[in-house]
């Protein structure tokens, strides 16, 4: 049943007959292909996987070479001979034992599993000689004995009247007649047993490795940062705006070169136990290869790793930092009872000089007064250079608010071309000169260096003083766009942004309130209308007062902050109370209308006329609708969806979703007196109104419009909300937005941020920095394939950081990604600084060793271009040559040295050799031996042997012809 299912197996994979292919090109083992098939038999309840290897290749075209078939020999044993894929650098090691391009592997499928006896053994390769024979399969069949760390294989090869048996032999001490090439030739003919003389001659190959793990010559140019100063405070501001990049160590551990003498005839070398030919540097191919250092510590890579820890902290900033560090003994009930009369009053402290000391809070003092300066995670030094590099404003001597906003808000708007920048869209990180990306590297590096997730919480601490103060007193944010949340940064970027937009409209309202005081007589009383008139849905005469407050509020409207707010004050009540009682109010009605002094203009628009009066239409000055975070339009949808589907719950969620539109039609209204539904349409939703060529009575064409059929049905929330609205100008009205309120939502959402959830958030500005960073750093050395690796890794990271909450998982697979990019950029420099590219005067030279350099990163094994007389052979032999004398070179044998004459001393350096002995000795063995039968052909013999400082292997493939037996 084993048998029968192993050809069975062959049978489905088509391997049985005759096989054929054309003859190997050079090098095709290292540039091509190689697949692979498996499948699953068992030999009664022992499971064995087997594996199809091959290289894939175009079709060859079979048509005119059947006549030969019968007496050329299986591909596979001309394979043997082949000499064009000798010692091929990557590749399965029955490729680089006997040189096969297709073979077939039975092994046992568990990894614990062997097939130890011999018994057991000579069972399988027998079933195996009965599949290949009763199917005709070519292909060789190999079966793996012994623990799969051996590599031990046992195989055969049928073909019309040959076999080839492929066998093996692994030990771990070596005889000494097996350490050099006559011991090797003595082996293989007594192997083949030839009984014709003379002995058919022996084609050898021979490669010698060659180890150098001495660099001490060439110090890594890459030097780690001064912990001592960091650690102390000794950094500039700009540092903390800057992520380090490289490696610690020297990420090249070892340099592997390879020389090898492709093709010799037996009695050309001499290679006993007593002289040898094999000089390396008269060997006629060099090739090199470097074997890289295991996980390199590297900066950037550490701070990365470093950082995503933190996203897996349970503590809370209280439990880190302990809660008495920031509140005073017996006022915490005090704060809280005077919490709403602050909030609803609120005294603005006026500071004409912003500074350091002015803008961080008072909760330093109350650090060292619980626990003492010592016992701060982060020095004043270190903080107060991170507050001055995270808020520059608060080192210039500004005295007017308008001066602060113009400086902060300087350098916001880079150019859209440049594709780094706009990279925070793709990530849903910030922009990287805002405060948000600022934040993020300050807490990295202090995350690393000063004080881990105690620092990080001492930060953020003050960091939501900040805030608080920045709101309390009117002072913008720096380094935020203005304008409304982008909802393409993330959701603490978009907070604060909120945050701004609040300050901006308590600070213009502040001003307004000052303009208005100023503009007012001292025991005079306000013309505006306030929420009396609102209600009652009156509006006061023309006055004086009036003229000199709509002048106000035209000039407000003019400067870049608009704001809008109904006037609250006591005094505006009173006022408005006594001139509604002198003056009476106006009935509103399209007759009385004209005598209604209009409000809240901004300019006319274009050319169009209100229908019925036929004036100017006018714009009006509206209401900005509320700013709106994501998490807060997420809260909405989901309070608009529970209103279900019932026409209670429809009416409802038109109702809220009009508000901003019946604000609109409030200020439209009190822009245009008599104006009707027909002209606010016209100027708010042209598409809703249909105009369209008719010819009157007269017989003259003329333009009718009328509104559109979605604004004829029956109910409609805009008639409605038309004849809700009141013709109330934008400053009269009830706000749209809530800065006070929504103010206090973000402070209190920044508060109750854990070292965690400040992680999560800013991770995705951390990744975008990594990127810009190996970006950056790429541009030095140029390597192509660092290029492909970014573009994979801006490409995954858009994937995984536009969802929130992404997976761990994912996130640790783009850090792993940042990482090895730098490791590779370290290695380039590394390789760079020791083959000496920019020292190269030569221009020609230096291109040459350039290209070399980036052939090492990317190739398993690279050919030396003139062996040990090209350019990059003669550093290469000088490495080895300074390694060499270096390691022989001991404090005695220096004093010696100084001591003794210039004979003495020329004497001993000509002693040193230039190379350290080989670590590793392949041999390629290959013959054709004729039998002494009838119309026998001359079958391959192959022998590879490799001889390293833990075992020795010999791997040969010996061919019989079976028509003489």
């Amino acid at each position: 049943r084993f048998i029968s299912r192993i050809e069975e197996v062959l049978n489905d994979w088509k391997l049985i007959g005759i096989s054929s292919g054309k003859p190997l090109e050079k090098g095709v083992y290292t540039t091509g292909a190689w697949e692979e098939k498996s499948d699953e038999i068992s030999f009664a309840d022992f499971k064995f996987s087997v594996t199809h290897h091959y290289l894939a290749q175009e079709p060859s075209d079979k048509d005119g070479k059947e006549e030969l078939v019968e007496d050329a020999l299986p591909l596979p044993m001309q394979d043997l001979l082949c000499m064009n894929n000798d010692f091929p650098p990557r590749a399965h090691c029955l490729v680089r034992w006997y040189g096969l391009r297709e073979f077939v592997v039975i092994a046992p499928a568990a990894n614990n599993e062997a097939v130890l006896s011999e018994s057991k053994c000579n069972l399988l390769l027998s079933s195996v000689s009965i599949a290949l024979g009763n199917t005709g399969c070519q292909v060789p069949l190999f079966v793996q004995i012994h623990h799969k760390w051996r590599r031990m294989y046992v195989g055969e090869c049928q073909g019309p009247g040959v076999r080839t048996d492929f066998e093996m032999v692994h030990l771990r001490k070596v005889p000494n007649q097996y350490t050099h090439l006559s011991g090797l030739l003595d082996i293989f003919k007594c192997k083949i047993g030839c009984p014709l003389t003379p002995l058919p001659p022996v084609s050898m190959a021979i490669r010698l490795t060659y180890v150098l793990q001495d660099w001490q010559q060439y110090f890594w140019p890459q030097q780690p940062p001064d912990m001592d100063a960091l650690v102390g405070g000794e950094v500039g501001g700009l540092e903390f705006g800057k992520l380090p990049f490289g490696a610690c160590e020297d990420p090249i551990s070892e340099l592997h070169l390879a020389t090898t003498w492709p093709h010799l005839t037996e009695g050309i070398i001499v290679d006993n136990d007593v002289y040898s030919d094999l000089d390396p540097i008269q060997a006629p191919q060099w090739s090199v290869r470097v074997r890289k250092a295991d996980n390199p510590q590297c900066l950037l890579g550490d701070f990365l790793t470093e950082f995503f820890k933190l996203c897996r902290r349970k503590e809370s900033t209280d439990e880190i930092l302990g809660r008495s560090a920031f509140e005073e003994d017996g006022k915490e009930v005090a704060d809280i009872t005077h919490a709403l009369s602050k909030l609803t009053e609120p005294a603005p402290v006026p500071i004409h000089k912003l500074s350091v000391t002015n803008m961080v809070h008072s909760a330093k003092k109350k650090i060292r007064k619980h626990r003492g300066v010592d016992e701060s995670p982060l020095n004043n030094e270190v903080l107060n250079t991170i507050l001055l590099f995270l808020f520059p404003d608060a080192a210039d001597k500004l005295t007017d608010g308008s001066e602060s906003r113009t400086s902060i808000l300087t350098g916001n708007n880079p150019p859209p071309e440049n594709e780094d920048y706009n990279l925070f869209s793709q990530f849903k990180s910030a922009p990287s000169d805002s405060l948000t990306y600022k934040l993020a590297l300050c807490l990295c590096m202090i995350n690393f260096y000063h004080g881990g997730v105690k620092g990080v919480a001492h930060l953020w601490q003050e960091f939501v003083l900040e805030m608080r103060y920045r709101w309390e007193n009117n002072y913008l944010i720096p380094g935020l766009a203005n304008g409304p949340p982008d909802l393409r940064c993330c959701l603490l970027h978009q907070k604060l942004q909120m945050l701004n937009c609040c300050i901006e409209r308590k600070k213009a309202r502040d001003e307004g309130k000052r303009g208005n005081t100023s503009d007012r007589s001292p025991g005079g009383s306000s013309g505006d209308a306030g929420k009396g008139a609102d209600h009652s849905g009156e509006n006061p005469k023309e006055t004086d007062k009036d003229k000199e407050v709509g002048k106000s509020w035209e000039s407000w409207s003019d400067s870049e902050e608009e704001f809008f707010e109904c006037l609250s004050d006591t005094e505006d009540l009173k006022g408005n109370g006594q001139e509604n009682g002198k003056k009476g109010g106006a009935k509103e009605g399209n007759k009385e209308s004209v005598n209604v002094k209009p409000e809240g203009r901004l300019h006319p628009h274009g050319k169009l006329t209100l229908l019925h009066p036929g004036e100017p239409l006018y714009i009006p000055i509206t209401q900005e609708p509320a700013p709106m975070t994501e998490d807060l339009l997420e809260e909405q949808s989901e309070v608009l969806a529970k209103l279900g589907t019932s026409a209670e719950g429809a009416h409802l969620r038109a109702r809220m979703q009009s508000a901003c539109l019946l604000s609109d039609m409030e200020s439209f209204k009190a822009a245009n007196p008599g104006c009707c539904l027909e002209d606010f349409v016209r100027w708010y939703s042209p598409r809703d109104y249909i105009e369209e060529e008719v010819v009157d009575e007269k017989g003259n064409v003329v333009i009718k419009g009328e509104l559109s059929a979605r604004m004829k049905i029956p109910s409609n929330m805009w008639v409605e909300a038309w004849e809700t609205a009141k013709p109330v100008p934008a400053r009269r009205q009830k706000r749209l937005f809530d800065d006070t309120r929504e103010a206090e939502k973000v402070l209190h959402y920044l508060v109750v941020q854990k070292p965690a959830d400040l992680a999560r958030h800013l991770l995705p500005c951390i990744i975008h920095a990594a990127v810009l960073k190996v970006k950056e750093e790429e541009t030095l050395d140029d390597i192509s394939s660092v290029k492909k690796i970014i573009k994979q890794i801006i490409s995954h990271s858009s994937k995984v950081l536009r969802f929130p909450n992404p997976e761990d998982k994912k996130l640790e697979e783009i850090i792993a990604q940042i990482m090895s990019v730098e490791a590779i950029i370290a290695r380039a420099r590394s390789l760079k600084a020791k083959f000496g590219v920019d020292k190269s005067e030569n221009e020609e030279q230096r291109e040459d060793l350039q290209r070399f350099v980036n052939c090492l990163l990317e190739q398993p094994e690279v050919s030396v271009v003139g062996a040990g007389r090209g350019p990059a052979g003669s550093i290469i032999h000088k490495l080895f040559v300074n390694a060499q004398r270096a390691s022989t070179v001991t404090p005695l044998d220096e004093e010696s040295r100084r001591s003794g004459s210039s004979d003495e001393r020329r004497l001993n350096t000509g002693a040193v050799s230039d190379f350290p002995p080989p670590t590793g000795r392949e041999v390629i063995l290959r013959t054709t031996v004729p039998r002494p039968a009838p119309y026998s052909k001359p079958l391959p013999q192959r022998m590879y042997s490799v001889l390293t400082k833990e075992d020795f292997r010999l791997a040969g493939a010996f061919s019989a012809d079976t028509t003489f037996f």
